[in-house]
């Protein structure tokens, strides 16, 4: 900077114009790079490193003991001898088995001789007679019966899931036929009166109709292959053990099945609020009848409403919008019982 005699000024720095300031060749290294990505395995930290150091070692020990690793050879196909935990997993994803809980869905269970494999019963437990009675035939059954902690119930029982203290795990649950479970009624010399459920999801409405079925003198229930609900730990919890003793049979195609029940000479009445036959004095009691039951929310289905015999409807108070399907199914299996014992 120059001053007003023209000459620089001591200590100010010149600087030159359109000068391009350079790094000198301090960032030459950097731009240079690393070199190749190594390989997976030839980086200790990476899981491909750490499996290909364990397979040398186990080389150097001469092929004794674990790898602690995949090796060639043993993939999913291999018959090669899996560690414990990978026995569990295997078992665990191919283990179709159901969890009973409640003491008394666990006594009926037990009762009826199910083919049950473990009782789980919590620490420190109250002993009633229910408790009493589940212990006893297990172990006159020979059944293993393992002391939990309340946790570990609360999981088996899953998300909302009431155990009391008490679960039973037992096999996945054996399906009837529709035609055979008609032919086991005619054969004991019964009215039959059977139940069929139509898209209802829930399992505890299933639990509940499994309840009144039995309650009321009915002999089994029918449910469609698909979109309908199956026999699980809470529709046994919500039977409170009659699906222990009222038979389910599953229907491969329900408007096919309700056809071929038809042609053995039973009657098949739907359950629709806009019904045009009244339940109170039902003329067709005393006859062969299976209730087809809806969904609360869809009702029945076209198909299925079309082959009935007759949409009977439930006279509920004008402030009631509708009745769900349970408690429909107990309703009209009740009347029915009632009108049968009356023309006795």
């Amino acid at each position: 900077m120059k001053g007003s005699s023209g000459k620089s000024r001591a200590g100010a720095v010149r600087k030159a114009k359109n000068k391009q300031v350079g790094s000198g060749g301090q960032g030459r290294q950097a731009l240079e790079g690393k070199g190749p990505t190594p390989k997976a395995e030839d980086r200790a930290w990476h899981p491909a490193g750490k499996r290909k150091a364990a397979q040398e070692r186990y080389a150097a020990a001469g092929g004794k003991g674990r790898t602690g690793g995949k090796v060639a050879g043993q993939g999913r196909g291999s018959n090669a001898p899996r560690g414990a935990s990978g026995a569990a997993r295997r078992s665990k994803s191919g283990d179709e088995s159901e969890i009973v809980t409640g003491r008394n869905s666990v006594v009926e269970a037990l009762r009826t001789r199910i083919p049950a494999t473990t009782l789980y019963i919590a620490a420190r437990i109250e002993m009633d007679d229910r408790v009493k009675e589940a212990v006893k035939i297990a172990t006159n059954r020979g059944i293993p019966i393992l002391e939990v902690m309340k946790p570990e119930l609360d999981r088996l029982a899953g998300e909302g899931g009431v155990h009391q203290g008490l679960a039973l795990k037992v096999p996945p649950y054996e399906y009837a036929h529709p035609i055979e479970l008609l032919d086991e009624v005619l054969a004991r010399d019964e009215t039959p009166l059977l139940v069929a459920l139509d898209g209802i999801t829930d399992p505890r409405n299933l639990g509940a109709i499994l309840r009144s079925t039995g309650a009321f003198g009915g002999q089994g229930v029918i449910v469609p292959q698909r979109r309908s609900v199956g026999v699980n730990s809470a529709a046994w919890k919500t039977s409170a053990g009659a699906a222990a003793r009222v038979p389910v049979a599953m229907a491969a195609n329900l408007t096919q099945t309700l056809k071929g029940l038809k042609e053995r000479g039973v009657f098949v009445l739907g359950l629709d609020g806009d019904g045009d036959v009244s339940l109170p004095g039902l003329s067709w009691a005393d006859r062969p009848i299976v209730v087809v039951v809806g969904s609360e929310g869809k009702g029945l289905s076209r198909l299925v409403a079309e082959t009935c015999d007759a949409i009977v409807s439930i006279p509920i108070s004008a402030t009631t919008e509708s009745l769900n399907a349970g408690i429909a199914a107990s309703v009209t299996l009740y009347e029915i019982s009632k009108l049968r014992a009356a023309g006795e």
